[in-house]
């Protein structure tokens, strides 16, 4: 692998860039789960983002019509939650010393239909 590609892009959160080298300095990585592992990251921030300002502004807003409603923040927590755990399924870190691991059934693909 590419020495540029250790480094951690300087967009990421302290946060992200430590969990970044922790990850290229315990496994071997292609060019490609570098890649996803940066959108991990990315994901991982983007969460946090989002959790911090619920926790300031709160879960819920009322609208103009008076009528509570959900922050937005709340569905980019979410997605960056799927999104984090989707990149780490991708990346299969946890791989067990030679042991098979138990993994969630493969998603059914629609060219059949």
């Amino acid at each position: 692998m590419a020495e540029k590609a250790k480094k951690p892009p300087a967009h990421l959160s302290l946060a992200g860039k430590k969990w970044f080298r922790s990850v290229i300095e315990n496994f071997d990585l292609d060019e490609h789960h570098v890649k996803l592992l940066v959108l991990a990251c990315e994901a991982l921030d983007r969460g946090e983002q989002a959790r911090v300002t619920l926790a300031a502004d709160g879960v819920t807003f009322i609208d103009r019509f008076g009528c509570p409603r959900a922050h937005p923040c709340v569905a980019i927590e979410r997605d960056s939650r799927l999104a984090y755990a989707r990149l780490l399924r991708e990346l299969a870190l946890d791989f067990g010393d030679g042991e098979d691991v138990s993994r969630p059934p493969a998603l059914a693909d629609n060219t059949g239909y």
